[in-house]
């Protein structure tokens, strides 16, 4: 059949090729021409396909593949250009999408008509496709003449837009398509030809304008301005940019709006961070954090400005705390009964805790949970918690708060819930607090006098306020208070089985009501045991709960704190009597007054057997302070050791039962003095536990090391490192290395 078929010439089957060819520019040119017919398209497929198949030297696929590239380059030269190059601007743009998409359309029909070239002749000679070919030579023409005169229409009418004028986006869009699809498959001419110059176009747009907004605007304006043109910018590559081009034009904004004044916005004299900060423009503020996270470093100068402001915030508190206090100690201050109003330590923390809750939600709102200004914020806490108030500690003005607000009858009338969460600030407050050792300390103490003496408002609270201490110091820091509250419920437990064995047998029964709390010494803190020849009324009952206590528990050493005692006691006075409420010494020394009316002090203090020290205190109390049961010679505020007591049978009061105070001693001194005991034993412990990991260490390591581990309870003192080291040098824990004495061995 094949040979049947008549030979067709080249010239003869391009000349109708040619024709289908004309007719397509003619279709393109005029819209009222006929579009091409089925028959004439299949006539125009045959006829390459013809031409493709037939033997040598009669196949002119190559020829054909050659005149098909020349077809789009005559069109182009004779049609397309001249058009393009008559126009200037939007026309020249406008004319550019109309020739764009007619070529496209060319291309189409041409590849069809020539398509057998593609399925064999390309793919055996690996050319390049039909469609490609036509795409190319409009590159090669068209778009590598007129891309920069196209380049600056686009960024012409950019500008336009950028000014406030309207334009039409579409055809910006559509043009912005060519120089992608004018890539190939690939972004470089997008890239290069465009791109780049709308980046560096945009730089000096904003520069321009960024340097007369830094002049003519306050800091919050100058952001509102920079946040629209950021918006505005994204808003104009989902209009007509590429999306890729959306990052970096952004960060050309950035660079030029931001990182550029970041520095002059900031200090601005009447509206920069730290002036939005102190008017609390919390709106201005969060926009500072959302634009300047946007550069690279622009938050670090942002939190520094935070952490100066809320240092100094804080700082102020301080020295309000300590002219309050001097105020107090003043008797000729105007405010000093404000002063005495409140306490100088309670006002204090209160004020601190506000000032954490005020800047704590400024990091959650304003600066998103940010950690560096959480960071911030600690370390600026940090500075002024550990500044001390009127010769107090912030670690004792933390433990007085807390005992004043767990005590019975406390100031500050909160309900439970307020309670805990006051008690949960105090806890954040300590993470801030250099020696949390001096805390737990104080802490105990207190926390000591509320259990015993029945002070604590709350059990609930308690345990509350040390689940959280443990939570944030660890275990270790809370042990011992566990224990006192643990000790506590099992002493009432003892006294329960102590009134049940008194029940079993009535000759045990003494004269009296009384009750023991036997304490573990381990868990409290150190009492200091003072002897007493107790009054005749009392050693029955210490001999009565000592039989029961060794037969219940016979390996246990009983050591009688008579300090810590309490007592009820009726005062039968001429007017009426009166219950009085007092400790265990004053009760001992008022009940040698009902065998005779005067004693010397000498007297008193040979029967009893007490110290000089305690003998003052408690004379004091009952015969120099308001409540007078004993009448001293000669009469002043002195307690002396040739001084007489007499019993004041007619005191009265018109409360029916009172409490007799001793003058309160300030055991900050021993508190402190403990804490330093402690201290060297944790540093030895720390030396020694890191040595015997280590084996041998440079001095600088072994320091710092040491400082690490104990750095979470209180920040040791290197001179003290020093000493605890040629300590446990002399006690043969350590060892200098014979060749080098800046290293230590240890010795197992």
């Amino acid at each position: 059949m094949m040979g049947d078929r008549k030979i067709i010439n080249l010239e003869d089957g391009w000349s109708f090729m040619q024709n289908g060819i004309e007719k397509l520019r003619k279709i393109l040119e005029d819209d009222a021409q006929e579009p091409f017919t089925p028959e004439e398209y299949i006539n125009l497929y045959t006829t390459i396909y013809n031409m493709c198949t037939q033997k040598p030297p009669h196949d002119f696929s190559q020829q054909l593949y050659e005149r098909y590239r020349e077809a789009f380059n005559a069109y182009i030269i004779s049609d397309v250009l001249p058009a393009l190059r008559e126009k200037q601007g939007e026309y020249m743009l406008k004319e550019l999408v109309k020739r764009w998409d007619n070529h496209k359309i060319m291309v189409r029909w041409l590849s069809r008509f020539f398509n057998y070239l593609d399925r064999y002749y390309i793919q055996r000679h690996n050319l390049a496709q039909l469609k490609d070919v036509g795409m190319l030579c409009f590159r090669d023409l068209v778009y590598s003449e007129l891309k920069k005169n196209v380049k600056d229409a686009v960024l012409a009418l950019v500008d336009k837009e950028r000014d406030g004028e309207q334009i039409d986006r579409a055809l910006v869009k559509n043009i912005l398509g060519i120089f992608v699809e004018m890539g190939m498959g690939g972004m470089e001419a997008y890239e290069q030809d465009f791109e780049a110059h709308l980046l560096t176009n945009t730089a000096a747009f904003y520069s321009r304008k960024a340097s007369v907004w830094i002049d003519e605007d306050s800091c919050p304006d100058y952001l509102v301005k920079a946040e629209d043109c950021l918006k505005r910018e994204k808003e104009r590559v989902g209009h007509y940019l590429h999306a890729s081009s959306e990052s970096k034009l952004l960060k050309e904004v950035e660079k030029e709006v931001l990182a550029a004044y970041e520095t002059q916005l900031l200090e601005k004299e009447h509206s920069g961070c730290a002036v939005l900060l102190r008017d609390d423009k919390t709106e201005d503020l969060a926009r500072m954090f959302r634009l300047f996270k946007r550069i690279p470093a622009g938050l670090p100068p942002v939190a520094d400005i935070f952490k100066k402001h809320v240092e100094k915030e804080g700082v102020t508190l301080v020295k309000q705390a300590e002219d309050a206090a001097g105020a107090k100690k003043d008797p000729g201050a105007k405010d000093k009964a404000a002063a005495a109003a409140a306490s100088t330590e309670q006002v204090f923390v209160r004020s601190v805790i506000q000032l954490h809750d005020k800047y704590l939600q400024y990091v959650i709102d304003c600066f998103s949970n940010d950690s560096l200004f959480h960071r911030a914020l600690k370390e600026a806490f940090e500075v002024f918690c550990n500044k001390g108030v009127a010769g107090s500690t912030s670690a004792e003005l933390l433990a007085t708060f807390c005992d004043k607000l767990l005590q019975k009858g406390s100031s500050e009338k909160l309900s439970d819930e307020e309670v805990e969460t006051t008690l949960e600030k105090v806890v954040k407050l300590l993470a801030y607090i250099s020696d949390k050792d001096l805390f737990a300390e104080f802490y105990r103490k207190k926390l000591s006098r509320r259990l015993l003496f029945d002070r604590s408002a709350n059990d609930d609270h308690e345990r509350s306020i040390l689940t959280k201490l443990k939570t944030q110091c660890g275990a270790q820091f809370t042990s011992k208070m566990e224990g006192m509250v643990t000790d506590l419920q099992i002493a009432k437990d003892n006294q329960k089985e102590f009134e049940k064995w008194l029940d079993d047998d009535d000759t045990r029964r003494p004269k009296m009501e009384f009750g023991v709390t036997v304490l573990t010494t381990g868990f409290w803190p150190t009492y200091k045991f003072t002897e007493l020849a107790l009054p005749e009324e009392c050693v029955g009952c210490v001999s009565t709960f000592k039989e029961f206590y060794e037969k219940k528990l016979q390996h246990r050493k009983l050591t009688w704190i008579y300090g810590l005692g309490q007592v009820s006691m009726k005062g039968n006075f001429s007017s009426k009597p009166i219950e009085l409420n007092i400790n265990l010494f004053q009760a001992a020394i008022l009940l040698l007054f009902n065998e005779q009316g005067s004693l010397k002090y000498t007297e008193i203090r040979d029967r009893l057997g007490l110290p000089d020290e305690d003998m003052a205190r408690n004379l004091h109390s009952l015969s120099c302070a308001k409540y007078k049961l004993l009448l001293k010679e000669p009469e002043n505020k002195s307690i002396n050791q040739d001084d007489v007591f007499t019993y004041n049978e007619k005191f009265t009061d018109r409360m029916r039962r009172i409490k007799i105070p001793l003058p309160q001693i300030d055991d900050k001194k021993k508190v402190e003095a403990d804490v330093d005991k402690d201290r060297r034993y944790a540093i030895d412990a720390a030396i020694v536990r890191t040595m015997k990991s280590r084996k041998v260490l440079p001095h600088q390591q072994l320091v710092l090391e040491v400082v690490q581990q104990l750095t979470k309870m209180f920040k040791p003192d290197f001179k003290i490192i020093k000493k605890r080291i040629e300590d446990l040098i002399a006690r043969d824990y350590l060892e200098r290395d014979k060749d080098n004495p800046n290293v230590f061995k240890y010795m197992a």
